[in-house]
């Protein structure tokens, strides 16, 4: 049996992965929590792009690593959330080792009994991505551009809820002492 590149370059971003998964949660930063975690994402994009599957590979990265990780980091910032290491989280973490740890291996030993390391054929490209390119933007695009809307307007109301003084009456304002926030 000949190893072929994508093998390696596949267990390369497998590696990369896991390793930025693990740094993801071992982590006491929540931005550096977040930023680890952009790139587990990214690796899981490249070994999609390995696999030939380059519209879920730019999927991956337009929604997991531009929208949720983007979406984690600001609503870090707008709710001022303390960034640094809190010691009101430091709980045993033993229970989560093991919890984690057998997960990973019975996933690993359910892969190998399934699979017996047989080699699976790769599909031949019949350009999918350009068909659904053009369902999605000749059929679905009304839908398409009313969930845009939908997703700003909840941004901006997630940035009118996290700030008080934006929507407060002017006599609340008024009000308000010297150190307070009405």
């Amino acid at each position: 049996m000949t190893v072929q590149p994508a093998d390696v370059l596949l267990g390369a971003l497998g590696a990369l992965a896991l390793g930025a998964g693990a740094l993801a949660v071992t982590t006491r930063q929540l931005v550096r929590a977040g930023l680890w975690l952009v790139v587990a994402l990214g690796a899981v994009a490249g070994e999609y792009l390995v696999l030939t599957a380059e519209f879920v590979a730019w999927v991956q990265v337009l929604l997991y690593v531009g929208a949720v990780v983007v979406l984690l980091l600001f609503a870090v910032m707008l709710t001022r959330a303390p960034i640094g290491a809190s010691a009101g989280l430091d709980r045993t973490r033993w229970p989560a080792v093991l919890v984690g740890g057998g997960a990973g291996v019975g996933l690993a030993a359910l892969l190998v009994y399934a699979y017996r390391w047989s080699t699976v054929p790769l599909p031949a490209s019949d350009n999918a991505t350009g068909r659904i390119g053009a369902q999605l933007f000749r059929s679905w695009v009304l839908p398409f551009e009313v969930l845009s809307v939908l997703l700003l307007a909840a941004l901006v109301s997630a940035v009118v809820v996290s700030r008080p003084d934006i929507g407060a009456r002017p006599e609340a304002r008024a009000n308000a002492g010297p150190g307070e926030r009405a």
